[in-house]
């Protein structure tokens, strides 16, 4: 697609205690757009409701313009960057970042956040009736939040038309590479990435758990001997009462000892290693849809079909054409 001409703005809403990767990360692919180009394809803003220098979770301030100050214009990408729990409940508590975000919306281009900011989105009433990504950690507590969004617990960013939300901090940078992807193309975009040094881009639909990360996650659990052994069992009929039994513990205590220690619950692991075990050999391997799902625990290759566009958003045979190593 061809560059516009104007600028576009960009607009980062940063509550107190700003965790720093969520602001950088995608301020930095903005800036990198126009020192590459040679072109001021974007003019970023870090905006605060309140403090002039703005507190950062890494224990430094940044220089921030009053939101109230700016006016929303038809070309602005606005994006809330997140923090942690009592940042997060600062900036809902005080309520004006919401405001802001609600006048803007019919107004600018694109609406989005990083991380935990999705939570400043959900009270703005902007996430209600579409998907929304947000950290892994937090996907419980905005599904509760936002009872009317789709939260989408994997994705490490989703856009569902003009709203753009990512997992939140590394995953930033893959949304804002993504935004100027769409505004002035692919070209650019890899060169970005080239001179950020990025290990790889990664699109929306990549989980956010990857296997490395998830296999180091469960060693470190008193659960990862079970976890363990129910991955080479997906093509089985795994179920909770299997997993149970194989802790010895009854199935109510399994789910509680699988939210302590996985943050997850029995059935949501088995349809975990499921889907990573069919990303797997739909990646490696050259079987047949039906394949795949027999060795998924899968009734057929319809069943398959509908976990991967869930959790993932692209049908088996997208997944194969963009990952596969055959």
């Amino acid at each position: 697609m061809p560059a516009r001409r104007h600028t576009r703005r960009v607009v980062i809403i940063v509550p107190d205690g700003v965790q720093v990767l969520d602001l950088a990360g995608p301020a930095e692919v903005f800036a990198a757009a126009g020192r590459l180009s040679g072109q001021r394809h974007y003019e970023v803003v870090v905006a605060s409701v309140g403090r002039a220098t703005v507190p950062t979770s890494a224990g430094f301030a940044v220089t921030a313009t009053p939101l109230a100050a700016l006016r929303p214009r038809r070309h602005d990408t606005v994006l809330v960057a997140g923090g942690d729990d009592d940042t997060i409940r600062g900036a809902l508590d005080d309520g004006r970042a919401a405001t802001w975000v609600r006048r803007a919306w019919p107004v600018v281009e694109r609406v989005g956040s990083v991380c935990s900011g999705t939570f400043v989105l959900a009270a703005a009433g902007v996430l209600d009736g579409r998907r929304a990504a947000t950290h892994w950690s937090a996907c419980e507590r905005l599904a509760t939040f936002a009872p009317r969004a789709t939260i989408d617990r994997d994705a490490i960013f989703v856009v569902d038309g003009k709203l753009w939300t990512s997992a939140g901090v590394t995953t930033g940078i893959d949304m804002a590479l993504a935004i100027v992807e769409r505004d002035h193309g692919t070209a650019l975009v890899d060169e970005i990435a080239a001179r950020l040094v990025l290990y790889a881009r990664r699109p929306g639909f990549q989980s956010q758990w990857s296997q490395a990360l998830v296999a180091q996650r469960e060693a470190s659990s008193p659960l990862g001997a079970v976890v363990t052994w129910a991955r080479t069992r997906v093509g089985d009929q795994l179920d909770v009462a299997a997993l149970a039994r194989r802790a010895a513990m009854s199935p109510r205590t399994f789910h509680r000892r699988c939210l302590a220690h996985l943050g997850t619950t029995p059935a949501r692991l088995i349809s975990q290693l499921r889907l990573e075990r069919a990303r797997t050999l739909l990646g490696t391997s050259r079987l047949s849809h039906k394949e795949v799902a027999a060795q998924c625990g899968l009734r057929d290759a319809a069943e398959l079909a509908r976990v991967v566009r869930r959790r993932l958003g692209v049908t088996p045979g997208e997944y194969r054409t963009r990952f596969a190593r055959t």
